[in-house]
């Protein structure tokens, strides 16, 4: 119950649901015990009136006997009927209050999870895979919310049945109570014992059905490399082990699961069987009547299913309480990109990095050495280098995706740290290296970052990253729909998307991550001789590793293993005949071939 503590202030939050909703489960166990002691009066009295109209038998008054003796019965059974009725509607009321607080805490816990992924820095996102954190924000919260709705329900349901049904019972006959109780604490630890196996290799089975659904997704993804490396049978022979074991461990949940229904009429028909024997003796002892063993009996079945929804919930809370401490170790951790000040202004782009060193957390790669770097506002600054020189980590770093291990980086002379962070982020505009796009229109893309944006900025943006003409010749035009990231497109579209959404929403400061890759030379030149205005008075940085790329900057920087080589502009570093001059030589002769 440890884990379960962060839930409390849910159940504060929403404890007029919980209050009413336990008032409601005593009204409706209420109105099931009280027919109970109806049909006891109903059956004394049929016995009462059965001897009377024997012995006024050949009477005129033996009739009326008959008919006072069948209204009443008639009464009992619209009493009864009455009873089931409320009952019914109570019951109706007990679901859809703590029910209904379970939907409502579950859709606070799962925005509450949501809320703090996003509050998460990347590194975090390094650490845990995708799956996992769905798994957490899904099925794990529906596990909880099993907790929260049905097991309190049922709890409640146990303890008020209990306290209002026993307490009656050994008012009448502490002998027989001892008696008929006796099987009932055997089937709740049967209950829980088969209910724990059950939930054992349910998870088993779908840890198995989550690698099946894997198995399948990745053959269907790849299907051309699949087809094309003839994998078919190898494929197919990996889905069918998968399977296999997905049916063992199914067939063993249905052979445990058998066990649950014949056990629940095993144990509650014993206590059935000593209620009537030990009851037929209190009957024929003279303390108790017909009637009592009747009610008896009718109690008995009233709490076979409490009994056993205690085993049930018990095991319900055991999961719930290991889902929602899954759920805690994510919401411990915590973010360290935070503002020291808070400070919300308009930059200019002033960007200054000074003796930056960084070092991935989570890898413990060293990306960056001393990195020192000016850039004055409106400058244009391309970073060149390798795969694995550190290019793109200036990027993360400037758009604060990580803090440095040692140095600082400044917007307009202050430190990143003292900004406030979706205020910087919302006056740069930044590029990535995998290109993500959502799975929404073209024009719900481009504006992503701006939702409230005009289509005549929609329909430039798209301009002058040289993709409008591609957009108008879709039969849909800005409103066709992206496949799952973006997967209707050709590479080289996709990266001209993300510019287009870069640029739309007109930041301060430029990023292009190596994000003309995927497009040829000719549509290179044409993206930035468009980027050309827009680059004009707007503070740049160009990260890539072709040289072509760094046509439009004030100054060029040459890394290799995280540290500056060469820096200045392309007829310097031309003249200091070193790795950049090297580099453009090589592509330049690439190129010409």
């Amino acid at each position: 119950m440890k884990s379960l503590a962060h839930l409390n202030k849910y159940l504060w939050q929403y404890k007029w649901y919980l209050v009413l909703g336990t008032l409601f489960t005593i009204i409706s166990n209420l109105f099931g015990i009280i027919p109970a002691q109806v049909v006891r009066h109903a059956l004394d009295l049929v016995q009462e009136n059965l001897d009377q109209y024997a012995l006024f038998k050949g009477f005129n008054s033996q009739a009326q006997i008959y008919e006072r003796f069948a209204q009443a019965i008639l009464v009992y059974g619209l009493l009864i009927l009455a009873m089931a009725l409320l009952k019914g509607f109570f019951l109706f009321l007990v679901r859809q209050t703590l029910i209904v607080m379970s939907r409502h805490i579950e859709y606070e816990l799962k925005n509450e999870i949501y809320a703090h992924y996003q509050s998460l820095p990347l590194q975090f996102y390094r650490r845990n895979n995708t799956g996992d954190l769905m798994a957490r924000i899904s099925e794990d919260v529906s596990k909880v919310r099993m907790y929260l709705g049905p097991s309190i329900m049922y709890g409640l349901n146990l303890v008020t049945l209990f306290v209002m049904v026993i307490a009656y019972m050994l008012s009448v006959s502490p002998k027989l109570t001892l008696y008929v109780l006796l099987p009932l604490p055997v089937l709740s630890v049967s209950i829980f014992y088969v209910s724990t196996l059950v939930n054992k290799r349910s998870e088993a089975i779908q840890r198995d059905l989550s690698q099946l659904s894997t198995a399948a997704q990745e053959a269907f993804s790849g299907i051309r490399v699949l087809k094309a490396f003839v994998q078919e049978k190898a494929a197919t022979a990996r889905f069918a082990k998968n399977s296999e074991s997905y049916r063992e461990k199914s067939l063993s949940l249905t052979r445990v699961d058998s066990l649950f229904t014949p056990l629940i009429f095993l144990l509650v028909g014993l206590s059935n069987v000593l209620c009537v024997y030990v009851g037929g003796q209190e009957v024929i002892a003279g303390r108790l009547t017909p009637g009592n063993i009747a009610e008896f009996l009718i109690y008995v079945n009233m709490l076979a299913w409490p009994v056993t929804a205690l085993g049930w919930t018990t095991s319900q809370t055991q999961r719930a309480a290991a889902s929602q401490e899954r759920i805690n170790e994510f919401l411990r951790e915590k973010t360290d990109l935070i503002s020291t000040k808070n400070v919300e202004r308009e930059i200019a782009g002033d960007v200054s990095f000074k003796n930056v060193h960084f070092e991935y957390p989570d890898s413990g790669i060293v990306a960056l050495k001393n990195f020192s770097l000016e850039v004055q506002a409106g400058e244009t600054v391309a970073i060149l280098g390798s795969t694995g020189s550190g290019k793109s980590t200036v990027a993360a770093l400037l758009t604060r995706m990580y803090d440095p291990s040692s140095g600082e980086i400044q917007v307009d002379g202050v430190p990143l740290p003292e900004y406030n962070l979706p205020s910087l982020r919302r006056q740069e505009g930044y590029v990535p290296q995998d290109v993500f796009l959502f799975s929404d229109s073209i024009a719900n893309n481009v504006k992503f970052g701006k939702p409230e944006m005009p289509m005549e900025k929609i329909i430039q943006a798209t301009k002058d990253a040289d993709l409008y003409q591609n957009v108008v010749e879709f039969p849909e035009g800005f409103d066709t729909k992206l496949g799952e990231r973006g997967v209707t497109l050709s590479g080289g579209q996709k990266q001209r998307l993300s510019i287009a959404r870069a640029i739309a929403r007109d930041p301060k400061i430029l990023i292009l991550d190596d994000c003309l890759s995927a497009v040829d030379t000719k549509t290179e030149n044409a993206i930035l001789n468009n980027l050309r205005g827009i680059m004009e008075n707007r503070t740049s940085v160009i990260i890539s590793h072709r040289v072509s790329s760094a046509k439009l900057a004030d100054k060029i920087v040459f890394l290799d293993d995280g540290e500056i080589v060469e820096q200045g502009s392309h007829e310097e570093l031309m003249a200091a005949d070193g790795a950049y001059k090297e580099l453009y030589e090589k592509q330049l002769q690439g190129e010409e071939v």
